[in-house]
């Protein structure tokens, strides 16, 4: 038995060594320089991969949103790299329609949750594309970047969002997108009801009237299924000129962190929620 174990032992011995797979020792270092937020920004599903990709060359630096730009340059010191540069993107909503503005069919009486109302009817409110109000991207959101204003829709701060992607995966309503900052010209609505059906809803919803399409470059805008579509790809092409005449504001500007609607947009005035029901 002891000859049999002297044989084990040494033929595990031979297997560590020739299955032995090296891993380079900076990788635990960059992780301990990293945020550990795990929040994806970077590409990658969390800081480990991240640093390994950074070891091997593969990425930049400066792809970490969520880190300090003194840790990414020291991490790109450490390493011998470049900090790297992105241009900063944040979380978008598609969606204006506040309780001022947007009907409820229904009063909704359950979870206080957006995915849990969703489920009831579509959560009570007239567009059945539109935002329900109840927070479920304000919770999952780490990094205190979306906070609910007093018209119930959420509001993104650009300075704190780091485009981690939560809010967008948690909205039942697929409201939230990430984009670039440069992305200026924005449709703040996703209805896809026809016009007249879409303003009886919302005061501000989109009423495919094409207006933006006709102002614009051609291929900048084009209007699918009762909706105003921007083309990115034709971004160079965007101006303020596509907002001005649309009667609703539901394509705006954005600009200094601002939403900007055109001379030709109704005037709401009114702050108080509508009746429901």
């Amino acid at each position: 038995m002891a000859g049999l174990g002297v044989i084990l032992a040494g033929v595990l011995a031979v297997a560590s060594r020739k299955l032995y797979v090296y891993e380079d020792p900076r990788i635990d270092e960059v992780e301990e320089m990293l945020p550990h937020a795990n929040c994806g920004a970077c590409t990658k599903p969390g800081c480990r991969p991240f640093a390994e990709a950074l070891v091997k060359g593969e990425l930049d630096p400066g792809l970490c949103t969520p880190n300090s730009q003194e840790m990414t340059e020291a991490i790109a010191g450490f390493l011998g790299v470049e900090v790297g540069k992105r241009e900063k993107r944040v979380a978008r909503l598609a969606c204006a329609g506040g309780e001022h503005v947007a009907y409820f069919r229904a009063e909704y009486a359950g979870l206080k949750s957006c995915r849990a109302a969703a489920l009831v009817s579509g959560g009570g409110k007239g567009c059945t594309w539109g935002c329900l109000g109840l927070g479920d991207c304000e919770s999952v959101c780490e990094f205190d970047a979306i906070h609910m204003d007093r018209f119930g829709l959420p509001v993104v701060n650009e300075d704190k969002c780091v485009a981690c992607d939560d809010c967008v995966q948690v909205c039942p309503k697929d409201l939230f997108e990430i984009h670039p900052v440069s992305h200026q010209l924005w449709v703040a609505c996703k209805s896809l009801s026809p016009g007249d059906e879409a303003e009886q809803d919302c005061e501000v919803a989109c009423t495919a009237c094409a207006r933006c399409v006709v102002d614009s470059p051609e291929g900048l805008i084009e209007m699918k299924n009762n909706l105003a579509v921007i083309d990115y790809t034709k971004n160079d092409l965007a101006s303020r000129v596509a907002i001005e005449r649309c009667p609703t504001g539901a394509i705006v500007w954005l600009d200094d962190k601002k939403s900007i609607k055109g001379a030709g947009a109704k005037k709401i005035v009114r702050v108080e929620p509508l009746p429901r029901g």
